[in-house]
């Protein structure tokens, strides 16, 4: 279907899908144009870059800066229950996601699956509401950065966020490289840093500090500890929890534009459970022993400090303390870069779906396969970080961080609907487990009714504490004001869209057309022929729909579309890698046959 802009673009029904027909012919400077026309997304996120997002692009604000929220309202049980369960969640999810977007690496990631796999309507408000996530995760990083600066107390700390959000939309308008070049030594730079925590934490603990003192439990034995606030301290850790987990999803994002999409997707799933268990678990571990939860402010509506930061000042250097914070203000940049990048995408797949979701302008490109329109839209939400002059830092910060945590638990909740549909429709149409190009076997059959319960379950009970014991309307609302938006959007836009018949279907031959031959997969529940349908104010039998679904038929829907082939640059990466596997020692080489058995 031809663009405005002139170029040939996908089907929308594609929902950004991979062309075919693309070769090795349309490789430039290692970017492949997906969709083989000019101007539009490219694959050029390398292997290495892929993989260290998924060890440490999302690490951010959330673990960094939310800890010490985290520590000061739930105590140091709360906090590491609450982040060990949420990162089992997480990882299981993850799994879900990446055995969908390994078999179809399209852009728009998870919110195409559940459109495509469960409720067109379903995911139209799903990805309104994650677009709005990582648009505010971007304020709420910019935000954070006005607090990591208070350390060294920096005046007018707002213009810092205001040349951040400028340095930000500059790197997201040159290339998708240049967004995977900057992750990739930021995320760098937060592994060798968090390393480096892990072995001072230990040593600070078994005396190495100021005090020369052995600290080991001291901490969990104190007033209030070791679950301050009783079960409401405890059950709002989890949204917490859920801000510093938030973004893993979105590496499914990087499936429309990610090199060999079939090889590097299953690694980057099976990296994220080494990240969960060295640096959130063992970190939040060594915080709570280490940092006492009523510690002077630590959280509060002015100011959050960083666990990390204090952690370093025990070892005694202040030079050491203010490089860990440095390490944090990085951080922020490196998370306010990857919600920028997944925000601008979301919208692309918005603008691209069939029936659209969003204006035809945001599906415009620049020759380097950047959203320009997405991303400047995306990145105008920023200016609400500008909102903590009047209200507070740390105040505003703790309600975007609410908002985000419970978007994202949405986001998981939604993973495990459309895995749980893909896999009912993989069997219903009686195609065998072997064609899946990643299938993590242990997840069958309950990994997606885990995923969906047990979300469905904290996102119900974290804002405990905003009814009881006290009522406190905003925070109320902070927790809560998404579930009624997504539903209103859900039932504007099933209503919306052609309601009393059949969603549209895709022409048997045409270019997008499906390859099963039951073509059909979104159907009304109920129609005016049938017993249940209403004759109020339209008289009987008036073939009307008095109440109208887009469920997508299990039975029906098309799993050939958007199927990954594998192309001859595939082939070439597949041979490259295992070129230097044998050039590497022993113990490199072991390490990477570990990490491709895991899962």
């Amino acid at each position: 279907m031809p663009q405005k802009n002139g170029n040939t673009g996908p089907d929308p029904a594609h929902y950004g899908a991979t062309s075919p027909g693309s070769t090795s012919q349309q490789v430039e400077d290692g970017a492949v144009d997906i969709n083989g026309g000019h101007g539009q997304l490219h694959r050029g996120l390398s292997a290495r870059q892929v993989q260290m997002i998924a060890i440490a692009g999302t690490i951010g604000t959330g673990l960094f800066l939310g800890t010490g929220k985290s520590l000061a309202e739930g105590g140091p049980a709360s906090i590491l229950i609450c982040y060990a369960i949420v990162g089992f969640i997480v990882y299981v999810t993850l799994l879900l996601l990446g055995e969908m977007a390994t078999q179809y690496p399209v852009a728009g990631s998870f919110n195409a699956y559940t459109h495509r796999f469960f409720s067109p309507s379903y995911g139209f408000a799903l990805s309104w509401n994650y677009w709005f996530n990582d648009a505010v995760s971007v304020a709420s990083d910019l935000t954070a950065a006005q607090l990591v600066l208070q350390f060294w107390t920096v005046q007018h700390s707002w213009i810092v966020s205001l040349v951040f959000w400028v340095f930000l939309v500059g790197i997201n308008a040159v290339h998708v490289r240049a967004y995977g070049e900057l992750e990739y030594w930021l995320s760098s730079l937060k592994v060798v840093t968090i390393i480096i925590f892990i072995i001072l934490g230990i040593l600070v603990n078994v005396g190495v500090n100021q005090e020369h003192e052995y600290i080991g439990a001291r901490y969990w034995y104190i007033p209030g500890a070791p679950f301050v606030g009783g079960f409401g301290g405890f059950a709002q850790v989890f949204v917490t929890a859920s801000f510093a987990y938030g973004g893993t999803e979105s590496l499914g994002i990087t499936a429309g534009e990610t090199k060999n999409p079939s090889r590097n997707m299953p690694r980057v799933v099976k990296f994220v459970f080494w990240r969960i268990l060295l640096f959130y678990l063992l970190s939040i571990l060594l915080i709570g022993l280490n940092v006492p939860w009523d510690y002077p402010n630590l959280s509060n509506q002015t100011t959050t400090t960083s666990p990390f930061t204090l952690v370093f000042q025990q070892a005694g250097s202040t030079v050491a303390a203010s490089f860990m914070n440095t390490v944090i203000l990085t951080s922020v940049l490196s998370a306010g870069n990857h919600a920028l990048f997944a925000g601008t995408r979301v919208l692309y797949g918005l603008s691209v779906t069939s029936p659209r979701q969003a204006p035809t302008v945001f599906s415009w490109t620049s020759k380097n396969g950047v959203p320009i329109p997405a991303l400047l839209l995306t990145s105008s939400v920023g200016a609400l970080c500008f909102g903590s002059s009047f209200i507070g830092s740390g105040k505003l910060w703790g309600w975007l961080q609410n908002i985000v945590g419970v978007s994202n638990q949405i986001a998981w909740f939604s993973i495990g609907i459309a895995s749980w549909r893909f896999r009912k429709a993989w069997l219903a149409q009686g195609r065998s487990l072997d064609e899946l190009k990643f299938r993590p076997k242990w997840t069958w059959p309950w990994g997606p009714p885990f995923v969906v319960i047990t979300v469905a379950s904290i996102i119900i009970i974290q804002g405990w504490s905003s009814v009881i014991p006290t009522f406190s309307p905003v925070n109320f609302v902070s927790y809560y004001i998404e579930i009624p938006v997504m539903i209103i959007m859900y039932l504007a836009w099933m209503l919306i869209q052609h309601p009393g018949r059949p969603a549209r279907t895709l022409e048997p031959g045409s270019s997008a057309g499906p390859r099963n031959p039951r073509s059909s997969s979104q159907t009304p529940l109920f129609n005016g022929s049938g017993a249940r349908s209403s004759s109020r104010g339209r008289g009987r039998g008036s073939g009307k729909t008095w109440w109208y679904s887009d469920i997508v038929d299990i039975h029906t829907v098309d799993l050939y579309r958007d199927e990954h082939e594998e192309e001859e640059v595939d082939r070439m990466d597949d041979g490259e890698r295992e070129r230097r596997l044998k050039e590497v020692n022993f113990i490199q080489r072991a390490l990477w046959r570990f990490l491709d058995f895991v899962a």
